[in-house]
């Protein structure tokens, strides 16, 4: 997965270019600040706080991939950015400095942990007394029709899929409410906030939205154990789903996203 999010690098930044605006927008980073990028990535968001904490703050970017951080890593030189590190770890297990970050911040990286609570606990550990925690997350699949929709399409030519464990460890599970806020509480954190948000997803045409689509969220799963002949008939059917419900922008499907806060 993460040398295919490599490859597509430029099509998801587009495609998250909302999401990422109103995330960064959020956690309000300000020069001089010490920042944890919890599942960087391949540096979208790792950049631009780089660039806005400036020579006199510094960043910390975490991730499990080698290959997303190797290209996150080659960004950073290009841009001739000193204060920017990296850790190949699982946030959950990290030894992060104790009271080092001002601001712990992810966008779609907290989804994963096998032991949410435990993950959330260590990465506290890492933050000042009162800093602040900021993520985006997924509410349920149903609310997103940028994921919906293609799902919907694809159904009925593809093989039944097995149910899943709504707390598996996977991009959806932090959807539910009550269980997002018991596991910050759980790890220490107060003044937790969750607000519903709806972002538009950047598309900017079919193609670069199928581009998208067919690598990840919830599709390529569905796909994953169809017949060659399947597999055609499920993508033409996506690709005709997409396209008359997204205009000439690419707008038009939204993803339900949480945006949460809350204080170390």
């Amino acid at each position: 997965m993460g040398h295919s999010w490599v490859a597509q690098q430029a099509v998801i930044s587009d495609v998250f270019t909302s999401v990422t605006s109103v995330s960064l927008d959020a956690a309000a980073a300000k020069p001089g600040e010490h920042v944890i990028d919890i599942g960087c990535g391949t540096g979208d968001t790792l950049l631009a706080f780089a660039r806005v904490v400036g020579p006199s703050g510094a960043v910390l970017g975490v991730d499990v991939s080698v290959p997303m951080l190797d290209f996150a890593k080659h960004r950073v030189a290009e841009a001739t950015l000193s204060n920017a590190a990296f850790a190949l770890a699982d946030a959950m297990s990290y030894a992060f400095e104790p009271r080092w970050a001002d601001l712990v911040y992810s966008r779609f990286g907290v989804m994963f942990f096998d032991d949410p609570i435990r993950a959330f606990t260590n990465i506290r550990s890492g933050m000042k007394a009162g800093g602040r925690l900021v993520f985006v997350c997924f509410r349920a699949m149903p609310e997103s029709p940028w994921f919906r929709v293609p799902i919907e399409a694809a159904r009925p030519h593809v093989p039944p899929q097995p149910p899943v464990d709504p707390l598996a460890p996977g991009m959806f599970s932090l959807a539910n409410e009550e269980r997002l806020r018991g596991i910050l509480t759980g790890a220490g954190f107060r003044e937790v906030a969750l607000k519903a948000t709806d972002v538009p997803i950047d598309g900017k045409d079919t193609k670069q939205s199928m581009a998208f689509i067919t690598q990840a969220g919830p599709l390529p799963a569905l796909l994953e154990n169809a017949s060659g002949e399947q597999r055609i008939r499920a993508t033409e059917a996506v690709c005709n789903a997409l396209a008359a419900n997204i205009g000439a922008d690419g707008r038009g499907l939204h993803v339900g996203l949480w945006l949460v806060s809350a204080l170390a």
